[in-house]
C-alpha cells in the first residue's frame, strides 16, 4: 500500500510513520529519507526554493516510480510526500518512508526512489536569492549517475 502526496503544507515524520507502520507485524525495517532545502548556493544567500508541477502528471510519475520500486522489492507499504510552493532553508522538502519485511530491501527501496524522485518526477525548481536575484535549477550530472544504477 502505497501513501502519494504532492502538497504545500508540511509532514509530520511521526504520523507518517505510525501510518505506516501500526498494526503491520510483518514489517522487520522501515528505510526513512528526509530532504531539507540547503543554502547552497555559494556565495549568495538562498531566500526561497520554490517548485511547482503539474498535479495530475506529478502524481502519476511518482506512481510510476513506486510501482516500480514494489516490482524490485517485497514493501510492505511506502510513503512518498513532496512539497512544492515557496521553501525556505531548513524547510522539510521530500519524505520517503519504505516498509519491508527486511532490512536490506527497506535500504534499497528508499534509496532508488529518491534518486528516481530527483530525476523522473517532473518538478521545476526556481531558486531566490537574498539579493534579488533568480535561476532556475538544472538538473545535475550526479543526480542523473545515481539514478542510472538503477537501470542496470
Amino acid at each position: 500500500m502505497a501513501r502519494i502526496a504532492v502538497q504545500v503544507e508540511d509532514f509530520d515524520l511521526a504520523r507518517e510513520l505510525a501510518a505506516l507502520t501500526v498494526g503491520n507485524t510483518r514489517i522487520g525495517g522501515v528505510g526513512s529519507f528526509i530532504g531539507v532545502v540547503r543554502d547552497s548556493a555559494g556565495s549568495r544567500r538562498l531566500r526561497a526554493l520554490t517548485l511547482e508541477h503539474y498535479p495530475r502528471m506529478t502524481e502519476r510519475a511518482i506512481g510510476g516510480i513506486v510501482a516500480q520500486a514494489e516490482q524490485r522489492w517485497e514493501l510492505l507499504g511506502c510513503t512518498v510526500i513532496h512539497r512544492i510552493g515557496a521553501l525556505h532553508p531548513g524547510d522539510n522538502i521530500v519524505l520517503v518512508l519504505a516498509a519491508a519485511p527486511h532490512r536490506h530491501a527497506a535500504l534499497a527501496a528508499t534509496t532508488f526512489l529518491i534518486d528516481w524522485l530527483k530525476t523522473k518526477a517532473p518538478f521545476w525548481k526556481k531558486e531566490s536569492f537574498i539579493d534579488g536575484t533568480e535561476r532556475w535549477v538544472d538538473s545535475r550530472d550526479t543526480d542523473d549517475h545515481a539514478a542510472a544504477r538503477w537501470l542496470a
